[in-house]
């Protein structure tokens, strides 16, 4: 029980963090595209407390890992009007993509964290656990809000890529955009996506650091 707790622990920062990221940025983001809709809501803002979905931000977060290991949650419905925005269907995309980049962010800064702790020899396991469940937690955001499936981030960037006729005709599978992720999800499909995104990412992300590497020589 007691390792439990320090393994929930670990996880509550990172994940926290990563969802009001996500979601503060996409705010922020619809903003610059002329949608107010979701600043008027007090979303643009880095206090966790206004993203916080009870369930979406703890529960079932909690229960995940309890159950699989896996840490996913979610914030509350962020209120965005695309058609507020100066240029709706090419607009879509940059709002969408403003979250896994901001996860992506998120992960660069808690690899930063990892190094120097490394660093300074810092032997204490929490910080060191901290800082790489916060590498992962953004990861697999950003990865699994990137599926190309209507309703999530991925699906946005795609109806903003296809040409008119065919994004409206894939925006009609918006309502089945659940159905569409539990199919995938019981087809074992997700952890391939996941895992493919996630390592690019990494890749990525210690190209970036790579001057930094020589402080752990």
């Amino acid at each position: 029980m007691d390792e439990l707790i320090r393994n929930l622990a670990v996880y509550a920062l990172p994940v926290l963090f990563a969802i009001t990221m996500h979601d503060a940025a996409q705010a922020f983001a619809a903003r610059r595209f002329g949608d107010n809709t979701a600043h008027a809501a007090g979303r643009t803002t880095l206090n966790p407390l206004a993203h916080i979905d009870p369930l979406g931000t703890v529960v079932i977060p909690a229960v995940m890992y309890l159950m699989s290991g896996f840490v996913f949650g979610y914030a509350k419905p962020l209120p965005l009007n695309y058609g507020q925005m100066r240029h709706p269907k090419r607009d879509m995309a940059f709002v969408a993509l403003a979250g896994p980049g901001a996860n992506f962010i998120m992960a660069l800064f808690w690899l930063l964290i990892a190094i120097f702790l490394q660093y300074f020899d810092v032997q204490e396991s929490f910080p060191n656990l901290v800082a790489k469940a916060g590498i992962q937690t953004n990861l697999w955001l950003m990865a699994f809000n990137l599926l190309p499936i209507p309703s999530m981030d991925g699906g946005r960037v795609v109806f903003s890529l296809l040409p008119h006729k065919a994004a409206y005709q894939f925006a009609r599978l918006e309502p089945y955009g659940f159905i569409i992720l539990l199919a995938l999800i019981l087809l074992r499909v997700i952890p391939y996506w996941l895992y493919f995104v996630e390592g690019l990412a990494r890749q990525l992300l210690v190209v970036i650091v790579s001057p930094l590497m020589y402080l752990q020589g």
